[in-house]
């Protein structure tokens, strides 16, 4: 299948330049490019991307706000939002994050890397940059919102002991095939069981259930 991207960045030489890079690429079409957080919502409404390639910091609506809206927007739900920063410690990121992104690249990455990450979280397969977005996870994590907690703790309660021995797995960045190797067990029984966690945390994809590990305190920011 083709993955349709819409790519959000206020520097037009930048976009232009994200633009023909994915474009380039074989299973990859961009649908649109935005100028602001406004045109991305609209753009990710009219077009129904897989994923938004979304930059932090412009004009009109930034893409904090953007990425709270396509994510919160149930008809879009499907739509990821790949985050583009240039600082890789935004006060903005931790905020993105929790308000539905499903990852963040720094805007120096390498190109194939970018167009890698593109397909993972166009996937849902695994976080981007894990050691990076662990770190912003953690930090957050610190800072939880009053009462955050123990809801987040709660939702625990309905998970099995496997279902939480794989969450750590996930938490700590590793991929399907990792936690095969892990927990000795198939590739169908580690899809079934993110699966299971998926719906029973409420969660749209691995980055949310890595967020929910931490700010439930199953996993304690600096843990390996």
């Amino acid at each position: 299948m083709t993955i349709r991207v819409v790519v959000a960045d206020d520097q037009v030489l930048v976009r232009s330049g994200f633009t023909m890079l994915l474009d380039g690429e074989e299973g990859i079409e961009v649908v649109g490019e935005a100028s602001n957080g406004a045109e991305a919502v609209a753009l990710a409404a009219s077009e129904r991307p897989d994923v938004v390639l979304m930059d932090v910091r412009m004009p009109v609506m930034d893409g904090l706000e953007a990425t709270r809206r396509i994510a919160g927007e149930s008809p879009l739900g499907e739509t990821r939002v790949l985050i583009l920063t240039t600082f890789d410690l935004d006060e903005y990121v931790h905020e993105a994050l929790r308000a539905g992104a499903s990852g963040f690249l720094l805007k120096d990455t390498h190109p194939v890397d970018l167009i890698n990450a593109v397909r993972v979280v166009a996937a849902g397969d695994a976080l981007i940059a894990p050691k990076i977005t662990r770190r912003l996870i953690a930090e957050f994590a610190r800072q939880p919102e009053p009462g955050h907690e123990a809801a987040t703790a709660a939702l625990l309660d309905s998970l099995t002991d496997r279902e939480r021995e794989v969450l750590l797995t996930i938490a700590r960045g590793l991929s399907n095939a990792e936690i095969v190797q892990e927990l000795f067990v198939s590739q169908a029984t580690v899809k079934t069981h993110v699966s299971r966690l998926l719906m029973k945390l409420g969660a749209r994809d691995r980055a949310q259930l890595v967020m929910i590990a931490y700010e439930s305190g199953l996993v304690a920011p600096g843990s390996t």
